[in-house]
């Protein structure tokens, strides 16, 4: 079957046919960092993820670009003199880094930060001044979107409809609409964010940055370009123009991710319902956070409430129980192939909601061929499973998640060896030897061994150095 994928500028569902189908090339609009991670950036980013894992099954190869916006307004903004621009750029550009990972995000092809890119830039915004679409004020260069009928193409609006761009200075506009190419340098901005060019020292407008990035690593024409929903207007519609205007033949395909609410409302720090990936990641496992971002089909809104990760962690164990399962009655075969229905659900659209129904079923199946003795369907179902799941990268078997689950199986570990210590130690208290005696066997014959210290008691695991757990 074709896959087909939501086309935002077509208003459609679309096959897919990439311009090599031996290489998808992709190109997704990363951060801005300003600021640390939140929720939504974790779930814009798997939603790519996912869809790039699939086109990677199907085709082979994908090459992927995420850019990080490393310089703009709020980089600005954000900056202290303790800290410059560049420096808390570089810190939350690691901060997005770490909690990517953290998920089995694959890390990109390649990942270009806008500053890395400027002449490039300067060649866009060159080719737009030559061709008549853009002009020159007083050190700033814009976009004029009159100059261009198709402007509004992606979004389907007309200009005079359209709000006033606020990205620069509007003195130096013919239109209110018209968009900040290059900004030229102010007195109140650090000079390290100014590069030269020909129209007088400054720096890139956002929606260049991306333009230059995708047309550098990619080329004049590539297969898609992603982003949240909330980057249409104005950002991606800008991009689309002035990309196009300078002659380049852009993006076949648009594909934009929902965004995520937090009990029915849009997160905003005034509800104080900001969820930041950080919190989220130090409360829960981040497999669980993975299936819970995945659940929801990528363009709906993904709303998160109190039983959203319970849920997500009530999925994967029943998953992973069955494949623990099938391993305790002897090693099954990875399959080379998938399930049929599977497939035909990723291929509609990435639905990832009708491929987890697929994946739940076939672990019911297993676990009635368990019950009932059949283990050889048993590991012919649990191979199935394993390949669907390692497809989305929620594999609890995986290797990638082997460090989660060790974590966890410790602190499990730890909290029952530690309920055993305190009754023990309740135990002595009131003179209760044999109480306290029977624990320290039982804790021993499981392979534990109890230190007693002027500290208090600490434990490891037979044979191992003692710990310092109390």
């Amino acid at each position: 079957m074709t896959v087909r994928l939501y086309d935002t500028k077509a208003q459609a569902l679309r096959d897919f046919v990439p311009l090599d189908p031996e290489n998808v090339t992709i190109y997704v609009c990363g951060p801005t960092v300003q600021s640390g991670p939140h929720i939504g950036h974790l779930r814009g980013a798997l939603s790519f993820d996912i869809l790039r894992r699939w086109l990677t099954h199907r085709h082979g190869r994908v090459t992927f670009v995420r850019n990080v916006t490393d310089i703009d307004d709020k980089v600005l903004a954000n900056a202290t003199d303790g800290e410059p621009w560049w420096a808390l750029a570089y810190r939350m550009e690691l901060e997005f880094t770490r909690a990517y990972s953290a998920i089995g995000i694959l890390p990109p092809t390649y990942e270009p930060r806008a500053t890395a890119s400027i002449p490039q830039m300067h060649e866009i915004i060159q080719r737009l001044i030559d061709a008549g679409h853009a002009y020159a004020s007083a050190g700033d260069v814009y976009f004029d979107v009159r100059s261009w009928p198709a402007y509004g193409a992606l979004t389907n609006q007309s200009p005079d409809a359209m709000e006033a761009a606020e990205d620069a200075d509007p003195r130096g506009k013919r239109s209110p609409q018209d968009f900040a190419l290059w900004k030229g340098g102010k007195s109140d901005e650090p000079a390290s964010a100014t590069w030269d060019s020909p129209w007088g020292a400054g720096r890139p407008g956002w929606h260049i940055e991306c333009s230059a990035m995708s047309r550098r690593y990619l080329g004049p024409e590539f297969d898609i370009h992603g982003g949240g929903l909330d980057l249409r207007f104005p950002h991606h519609e800008n991009e689309l123009a002035q990309s196009t205007a300078a002659g380049d033949a852009f993006a076949r395909y648009w594909v934009h991710n929902g965004l995520v609410t937090v009990n029915g409302q849009k997160m905003s720090k005034s509800l104080f319902n900001f969820v930041l990936a950080e919190d989220v990641l130090r409360e829960h496992d981040p497999l669980v956070v993975r299936y819970a971002l995945a659940a929801a089909h990528y363009r709906s809104s993904l709303d998160i409430t109190a039983s959203t990760f319970t849920e997500a962690e009530a999925a994967i164990d029943r998953i992973r129980t069955f494949l623990d399962r099938v391993t305790r009655a002897g090693e099954f075969g990875w399959l080379s192939y998938g399930n049929d229905d599977f497939s035909a659900a990723l291929d509609d659209d990435l639905g990832v909601p009708q491929a987890l129904a697929v994946i739940h079923a076939r672990v019911r199946d297993g676990n009635t061929a368990l019950d009932s003795g059949d283990v050889g369907s048993a590991r012919e179902i649990a191979g199935e499973v394993a390949v669907m799941t390692d497809v989305l990268g929620i594999n609890p078997l995986a290797a990638e998640w082997a460090s989660t689950d060790a974590s966890a199986e410790a602190s499990a570990l730890d909290a029952l060896v530690q309920s055993l210590i305190t009754q023990r130690a309740e135990a002595r208290a009131t003179k209760d030897w044999a109480a306290a005696d029977r624990i320290r066997d039982a804790v021993a014959a499981a392979g534990i061994a109890l230190e007693d210290t002027a500290d208090g008691t600490h434990w490891n695991l037979a044979g191992d150095r003692p710990g310092t757990k109390e």
